[in-house]
């Protein structure tokens, strides 16, 4: 493969506190930390040794400079625009409770640069705030729209926000518009209770299954594991027994894993999913689930190297 997976959303530093309040400028408890949806996911691909582009945008501030080697030096490349002198660096508070279970308050704005696809592009990924929020996410769709016919396979994980859409049938009428247009979706079983409270994530799988394009749903139940559901198939995979540091970029990890090892097998590009087996689906899913765990067990949004899953978990 040469082309690069193709990451669309938020780039943005987390504020890390265990503390109720912290300061944008990162005074007191809180410590920043490179993050943002996209971002994660990025680097996630990258250390997993998938080459990897990130559509994203922030400044040449304090942030922007922290944000640029954190993804220079793991590898990312950067599209063009994404890095933009004028442009206020966005922020992310993550307040962890006793758990190290995260919360967050955003201070951000999100206006991508132009989005274009490469000749031989296996797969594009996108989600979280940079689906929702204006003037970007009208941007992301059209492009989504504008590559329906061309033979990649596109990966969605809308990771509700209810700081930034706080209605959650709005917030739902457009992850279905996007998940139409996507071959995998990927939730967390808190998305599936805030976008349809009192549904079972199995009515929330077959519901997202309508859409004649999609053929994979993932969602995952945090220390429970994943359950991944096709057409004809379905696995549930247990989670491994970890001690918890935190739970942030978790998401962001599983995320970057169920894209590598779709890459692994052959399941992205042309194919569009549409040879997914029961054991394909049950190692993917298993895959993805290990390196979530293994950033589980360190501080902040800190994916695992290939070489790091390997040694944790066996080949």
């Amino acid at each position: 493969m040469t082309a690069p997976v193709l990451v669309i959303g938020e780039a943005l530093v987390d504020i890390v506190n265990a503390a109720a309040k912290t300061t944008r400028n990162g005074n007191g408890k809180g410590k920043a930390i490179p993050g943002g949806f996209a971002a994660n996911v990025a680097v996630g691909l990258a250390r997993m040794g998938v080459p990897t582009e990130l559509v994203a945008r922030f400044g040449t501030d304090q942030y922007g400079d922290l944000l640029g080697a954190h993804l220079f030096g793991n590898g990312v490349q950067l599209a063009p625009g994404t890095v933009d002198p004028g442009f206020r660096t966005s922020t992310a508070t993550a307040t962890l409770d006793a758990e190290g279970v995260a919360t967050y308050q955003f201070d951000m704005t999100w206006d991508p640069p132009a989005l274009s696809l490469r000749r031989g592009c296996p797969a594009i990924h996108t989600g979280s705030i940079a689906t929702m929020l204006e003037p970007g996410a009208t941007a992301i769709h059209r492009f989504l729209e504008s590559v329906v016919d061309q033979p990649v396979t596109v990966t969605l994980d809308p990771n509700a926000r209810p700081a930034i859409t706080p209605d959650p049938v709005v917030a739902w009428a457009a992850v279905r518009k996007l998940a139409a247009l996507s071959d995998l979706v990927k939730l967390s079983d808190e998305d599936c209770a805030f976008f349809r409270p009192g549904v079972s994530l199995d009515e929330i799988a077959t519901e997202l299954l309508t859409e004649e394009r999609t053929q994979c749903v993932v969602i995952t139940r945090g220390g429970e594991g994943a359950i991944g559901i096709g057409r004809d198939v379905q696995v549930e995979v247990k989670a491994p027994a970890i001690e918890v540091v935190d739970t942030v970029g978790a998401g962001d990890s599983l995320m970057a894993a169920l894209i590598t090892g779709l890459l692994k097998r052959d399941l992205l590009g042309e194919r569009r999913l549409a040879g997914l087996t029961s054991e394909a689906l049950h190692d993917v899913v298993d895959y993805a689930v290990k390196a979530a765990a293994i950033t589980c067990t360190r501080h902040g949004a800190d994916p695992p190297t290939a070489a790091e899953h390997a040694a944790r978990w066996g080949a």
